[in-house]
């Protein structure tokens, strides 16, 4: 007779596993695994229950897997991508007027700002990053208040400049 509780002892660890440790998506386990996404968030908040947060092992595991330093520069970038979207949205979008635009871009260079310099209080090269964010944050709001007809220029400039402070802080 074969044992249905074991089976199902064995799954649950292959999700706790992928999960945690292969950093799979709910999405990615349920396909791999065979077991529903309502079964595995049911099972993880059993575990949960039982004193055994998946979410705190996951993240305990990539902090000492990979470091915690590369977990930061992951989050920044992450962050990045949503930035940089904005500013594509913002170039895209004709009917804002260029000081409308302005004020935006110093809101999302401020909100950079501080990404960056909280990352950067845990990791120096970051922290480099953000002394270039802070100027280019400075130079938005110079433009913003001196020279608003210039902002589409600036927002121009600012991306593929964007690139190069990549290249040049990693």
């Amino acid at each position: 007779m074969v044992d249905v509780h074991a089976h199902d002892r064995d799954k649950r660890r292959e999700a706790r596993r992928r999960y945690v440790f292969d950093r799979q998506a709910l999405s990615v386990v349920a396909i791999a695994t065979k077991v529903s996404e309502a079964s595995l968030r049911r099972w993880k908040a059993d575990a949960k229950a039982a004193g055994d947060d998946w979410d705190v092992a996951r993240s305990a595991n990539t902090v000492a897997g990979e470091g915690l330093e590369r977990l930061i520069v992951d989050v920044v970038q992450d962050y990045v991508v949503v930035h940089q979207a904005t500013i594509e949205d913002l170039r895209a979008d004709k009917a804002l007027a260029a000081a409308e635009k302005a004020k935006i871009l110093a809101g999302l260079a401020d909100s950079f700002n501080k990404t960056v310099n909280a990352a950067g209080r845990v990791s120096p090269k970051i922290s480099e990053l953000g002394v270039a964010m802070d100027v280019l944050k400075r130079l938005g709001e110079f433009v913003l208040r001196d020279h608003p007809d210039l902002a589409p220029a600036l927002l121009e400039i600012l991306e593929p400049f964007g690139a190069t402070l990549g290249e040049v802080y990693g």
